[in-house]
C-alpha cells in the first residue's frame, strides 16, 4: 500500500528556496497569505498582485495563482486551509479523494475545531482536534485515513450496500483490504460507525464449514420445492458444489468474497469458462447470500430452474414450483 505522504514540511509551510509558482504548482494553485509574507512579498505586493489578476482571493488569506479556475484537489485543499489549523477532509470527501466514494451534492466535507467559521459549500464536522493517527496528508491535502473515512460513512450511511460498495471498491485499489480493517477497529471502538462497519465485515469474514454452508444450501433449496442436486460431483475437469444433471444446472457456494486472492480468482474464471464451454448455466452465491439472504437464494433458484425446464420441454419430468 504506497499512500501519498510527503514528510518534513507542515500544511501550509514553505520549503528554503521555493518561489510562489512552486508552492501553487504543489498545492493546486492554492497559496495562503501567510505563505506569501514567507515568501518575501510584503501586504502592498500582495494587493498589487490582486489587482493585476496574478493572484484571485478565493477567501480570507487563501488565494489562487495566475489562474481563477481550480480542480477538486485545489478545492478540497482551500476548504481545509480556510478552516485553519486541524482542519482535515473528512467523510465523504475523503472518500472521494481516496477513490472509493464521491461527494454529496458537491458539498465539501470537513472535520474542523468548533471554532471553525461556516463556509458556502462546505460541510464542517465539528470536534475539538482529529487523532494524530487518524490523519495522513495526501497529495498534500490533510485527510482522515482510509480506516477513519469508512468508520465515519457506516455511522451516516443508511443503506448497507453504500459501505459494502465503499469497502470493495477501497480494496480493488489497494487503499485497505477487510482483514486489515477489521483488525484495526479495536482502536476506534468509541466511534460511531464502528458496530456498523464491524458488522458488515463479520459477514463477509465469517466462514461456515463446507459441510455446515452445504446444509444450509440444501435447506434453501428443499424449501424452495426443487429436488435435490448431486453435491461434489466432479464435471469438466473440477469438482463442484450442486448439480442438476437434468437441466444442465451448475451451482458454486464458495463465493468471490473480498480478501480472496488473483490467483483463486483465476481459478474461478476458469472454472467458469469450462462449464460455459460445455452448455452449462452456472449460478455463484456467496457465503453471505447463502447465510444472510435466503429469500433473494430461493428466488433466484426458482426462476433459473423454471426458464431452464421451459426451454428443455422434452427433458425428464422435473416439478417446477408454480409452473
Amino acid at each position: 500500500m504506497v499512500w501519498e505522504i510527503r514528510q518534513g514540511l507542515p500544511v501550509g509551510g514553505v520549503a528554503e528556496g521555493e518561489t510562489v509558482w512552486a508552492v501553487a504548482r504543489r498545492q493546486h494553485g492554492v497559496v495562503t497569505r501567510r505563505q506569501l509574507l514567507a515568501l518575501g512579498l510584503s501586504p502592498r505586493s500582495i494587493e498589487h498582485r490582486v489587482a493585476k489578476g496574478r493572484l484571485y482571493r478565493l477567501d480570507r488569506g487563501i488565494y489562487v495563482v495566475g489562474r481563477r479556475e481550480l480542480n477538486q484537489r485545489g478545492w478540497w485543499l482551500a476548504a481545509v486551509l480556510s478552516c485553519g489549523k486541524g482542519a482535515v477532509l473528512s467523510h465523504r470527501s475523503a472518500a472521494a479523494l481516496w477513490g472509493f466514494g464521491r461527494e454529496e451534492d458537491g458539498e465539501i466535507e470537513l472535520t474542523a475545531r468548533s471554532s471553525a467559521r461556516w463556509r458556502p459549500g462546505i460541510w464542517i464536522r465539528r470536534c475539538a482536534r482529529p487523532k494524530p493517527a487518524d490523519v495522513v496528508i495526501r497529495q498534500e491535502i490533510p485527510v482522515t485515513t482510509p480506516v477513519r473515512t469508512l468508520i465515519d460513512l457506516a455511522a451516516g450511511y443508511e443503506e448497507s450496500f453504500q459501505l459494502e460498495r465503499a469497502i470493495s471498491e477501497a480494496d480493488r485499489l489497494s487503499v485497505i483490504d477487510p482483514d486489515s480493517l477489521r483488525a484495526k477497529l479495536p482502536a476506534h471502538r468509541s466511534q460511531r460507525g464502528v458496530p456498523a462497519l464491524r458488522d458488515l465485515l463479520d459477514a463477509h469474514t465469517f466462514r461456515l464449514t463446507d459441510s455446515e454452508l452445504e446444509r444450509r444450501f440444501l435447506r434453501l433449496v428443499r424449501e424452495a420445492g426443487l429436488p435435490l442436486p448431486l453435491t461434489g460431483h466432479r464435471l469438466n475437469g473440477f469438482l463442484v458444489d450442486f448439480y442438476w444433471p437434468e437441466l444442465g444446472l451448475v451451482v458454486e457456494t464458495d463465493g468471490i468474497q473480498y480478501h480472496r486472492t488473483p490467483a483463486q480468482q483465476a481459478r474461478d474464471r476458469r472454472r467458469d469458462q469450462a462449464h460455459t464451454a460445455s452448455g452449462l448455466t452456472q449460478l455463484r452465491f456467496t457465503h453471505a447470500q447463502v447465510t444472510r439472504e435466503a429469500n433473494h437464494v430461493r428466488r433466484v433458484l426458482t426462476t433459473t430452474v423454471r426458464r431452464l425446464r421451459l426451454e428443455c420441454p422434452s427433458g425428464p419430468p422435473y416439478w417446477i414450483p408454480g409452473a
